[in-house]
């Protein structure tokens, strides 16, 4: 049959993407699209292109974007230190908008008429997709199937799949499954018992990151080297984005560091608890703080810790394509040419050590911070300094 008609949909092969790729069919008199965005996550294309060619879908389209997921969306969000109520990474939060951009792009390849996405009808993904589909066609259709199809719970899903001969992974039968989002920069954990903020996360639910007690009792150095406020090596060695960061995954994982066990804020309005392993990430962050502390000065480093909270919120929201957060990057990125240099760490056992910061940057001067006595600081400016803020004080 020859449709007239064209809907993209972001698929990943499982069960819940298979099961809206069947409605679709079923409810749309057009030709169902597959795209996967392979942005680092545990993909398996064989089963991608099995299971949508099960339903007949004759274009499915994979596309790498891992260099640029890292490269213009987590080295920019790495620059402003943003961090979501005061322990989130946001690795979920800054995968949407390019898989957004992407799909889009796909659309107007195929001249879809429509775009569909499986993010639940209680969930943050469903605004930033949508956000970002917005962003770069408003007058295209967006369909999104759990808020409007009759399937109220996962037994009726998983009734769906058994009607429609669709595969069901044998943890996903009956029980409500825990909800499981990765890329290359994180793995989150949702739902089951994990919903209840009293119960503790089991160690089997840790994918990249093993208990601190189980790593190794030496400690492990790595040198991260950066250039205009972007890492571009280990140890010296330079290396893209995406090797980089899986790198740094690697390392910080099998030292049991980026765990965090958070009851978030969700934009609308939901609280919700998930466990989130970011470890390459963490590195980067801390690494990239510990650089920015002897090459940038003392305003621009305070005024971007000012705007940090509204950065990150912002990505959070689903805001990246926003006029807001790009003015804000703007600032966070103001003086990143003279962020160069190297940072050196240990990692022991879920902890972050730093151990030397080098640069060639002329903000940290040892003359003027010596415990010597030396000309190059004078101590006179100090008393006149006091005496304004005294007054200052009472003003």
């Amino acid at each position: 049959m020859k449709y007239k008609k064209k809907i993209v949909l972001a698929y990943s092969g499982g069960l819940d993407t298979s099961i809206i790729l069947k409605w679709l069919q079923e409810n749309y008199n057009a030709e169902v699209i597959c795209y996967t965005a392979d942005i680092g996550q545990d993909i398996n294309r064989k089963k991608i292109f099995q299971n949508a060619k099960k339903f007949g879908v004759k274009h499915i389209v994979v596309r790498d974007l891992k260099d640029e997921f890292v490269k213009n969306y987590i080295y920019p969000m790495i620059r402003g230190h943003a961090i979501y109520e005061g322990v989130y990474l946001l690795g979920t939060s800054i995968a949407r908008p390019l898989i957004a951009k992407d799909q889009i792009k796909i659309a107007k390849k195929f001249k879809a008429y429509a775009v569909s996405h499986g993010a639940t009808g209680k969930g943050n993904d469903q605004v930033r997709f949508e956000l970002g589909y917005h962003y770069f066609d408003p007058k295209i259709k967006i369909i999104a199937p759990w808020r409007i199809w009759k399937l109220k719970s996962r037994k009726d899903l998983i009734n769906y799949a058994k009607k429609h001969k669709i595969n069901i992974p044998k943890d996903k039968k009956g029980a409500q499954p825990f909800s499981v989002d990765d890329n290359l920069l994180h793995t989150s954990t949702e739902g089951k018992f994990l919903e209840n903020p009293k119960n503790s996360a089991p160690e089997f639910i840790f994918q990249r990151t093993v208990s601190p007690e189980k790593a190794p009792n030496k400690p492990q150095y790595v040198m991260i080297n950066f250039k205009n406020s972007n890492p571009i090596g280990i140890n010296g060695k330079k290396l893209s984005p995406s090797k980089l960061l899986e790198k740094l995954n690697h390392l910080a994982g099998k030292n049991g560091i980026g765990r965090v066990d958070l009851v978030e804020n969700r934009f609308i309005g939901i609280k919700s608890r998930g466990i989130y392993e970011t470890p390459g990430g963490t590195l980067l962050m801390t690494a990239h703080r510990a650089i920015e502390s002897i090459t940038l000065d003392k305003e621009t480093m305070h005024k971007k810790e000012q705007i940090m909270p509204r950065y990150a919120e912002l990505i959070y929201n689903g805001y990246w394509y926003s006029r807001e957060r790009l003015n804000l990057q703007k600032i966070v990125d103001l003086k990143k040419n003279k962020v160069n240099g190297s940072v050196k760490l240990k990692l022991y056992k879920g902890n972050i050590i730093i151990v030397s910061r080098q640069t060639k940057s002329s903000a940290y001067s040892i003359k003027k911070v010596s415990f010597e006595e030396n000309k190059s600081f004078n101590k006179s400016y100090v008393e006149r300094f006091i005496n304004y803020h005294k007054k200052k004080l009472r003003s």
